[in-house]
């Protein structure tokens, strides 16, 4: 059975930073492409913050995560990272990892990341 646990969520205050983990059993890690999606409460819309490659060579980012976001993974621990620098009332949301590039793969439970002051 796949599971994806993200962990690492919080409160922050504006300019903040918070580091999420992705822990991931049930598929084989080493050859998995990650990333990283949000949903904001509410909202159907969900928006892909960052994505690596199997390998950790290729990343991704929207602009509007771009300098701030920083994607990254350990396949020895078969766990994905997700330091996120700066961090804006906007970047509000449940955050959750997917085993896939795109955005698009099984994800786990989420992490609530709350930005205010």
């Amino acid at each position: 059975e796949v599971s994806l646990v993200e962990s690492g969520g919080g409160l922050v205050q504006p300019g903040g930073s918070l580091r999420l983990s992705c822990s991931v059993s049930g598929l084989r890690f080493v050859s998995t492409d990650i990333s990283w999606v949000r949903q904001v409460p509410g909202k159907e819309e969900l928006e892909r913050v960052a994505a690596i490659n199997w390998s950790g060579s290729i990343t991704w980012y929207p602009d509007s995560v771009k300098g701030r976001f920083i994607i990254s993974r350990d396949n020895a621990k078969s766990t994905a990272y997700l330091q996120m620098n700066n961090l804006q009332v906007e970047d509000s949301a449940v955050y959750y990892c997917t085993g896939n590039y795109m955005g698009t793969g099984p994800r786990g439970q989420g992490t609530q990341v709350t930005v205010s002051s």
